[in-house]
C-alpha cells in the first residue's frame, strides 16, 4: 500500500502527473529559450571585449575548469554531518558545477544552430564565437590536465610519505607486519 488509505491509483493521479510533467517540460522550454535569447543578445558585446574572442575564451574556458574544480571539492567532502552543512555541500556542488555548466553554454549557444538558416532572424553567425569556442575548449583542456597533473603528484608525493613512514614503525616493530596485510 501507498499509505494513501488504500484507495489505490486513480485517474486524477495519472492526469496530476502529466500535468506536472507537461508543466515542468514547458518551464524548461522557456527557460532554454530566453537563455539563447540572452547569449544571442549580449555575444557580440562579450566578444568584442579587449582581447577579442581568443581572451574572451580562454577565460571562459578557466571559468570552466574553476567550477568544475570547485564542484569535484564541494562533492569530495565527508558524508554526512548536520543538515545545514549537508545544504551547504549541496549548494557549493550546485553553484560550482552549474558555472561550469553555464559557461560551456554560453560559448555553445553564440553558435547558430544547425538547422538555422542564416537568413533568419537571430540566426546570423556572430563573429568571433567559433574562435571563442575554440579558445575555451583548448584553455580547459590544458589547464584541467595540469590541475590533474599536480593533483596526481601531489596524491604521489603524500602515498611515498606513507610508504616512509609505515616502513620506519615496521623497523621499530609497532607498523602492520606483512603477514597482517
Amino acid at each position: 500500500m501507498s499509505g494513501d488509505g488504500g484507495r489505490g491509483f486513480r485517474a486524477r493521479d495519472g492526469l496530476g502527473i502529466a500535468g506536472m510533467v507537461i508543466g515542468a517540460g514547458a518551464l524548461l522550454l522557456v527557460a532554454l529559450g530566453t537563455w539563447k535569447w540572452f547569449v544571442r543578445k549580449s555575444a557580440p558585446w562579450v566578444l568584442d571585449w579587449p582581447g577579442g574572442p581568443w581572451a574572451v575564451g580562454a577565460a571562459f574556458g578557466l571559468i570552466m575548469v574553476a567550477g568544475s574544480l570547485g564542484a569535484l571539492r564541494f562533492s569530495a567532502v565527508e558524508r554526512g554531518g548536520s543538515k545545514p552543512r549537508r545544504a551547504g555541500r549541496v549548494a557549493g556542488v550546485s553553484i560550482c558545477g552549474g558555472l561550469a555548466f553555464g559557461a560551456f553554454m554560453y560559448v555553445l549557444g553564440a553558435l547558430p544552430g544547425k538547422n538555422c538558416s542564416s537568413s533568419r532572424l537571430g540566426c546570423e553567425y556572430i563573429p568571433g564565437s567559433g574562435s571563442a569556442l575554440v579558445s575555451s575548449v583548448l584553455t580547459a583542456a590544458v589547464v584541467g590536465w595540469l590541475a590533474f597533473r599536480v593533483a596526481s603528484a601531489r596524491a604521489e608525493a603524500q602515498a611515498a610519505r606513507e610508504r616512509a613512514r609505515m616502513k620506519k614503525l615496521r623497523k621499530k616493530g609497532k607498523g602492520k607486519s606483512r603477514a597482517a596485510r
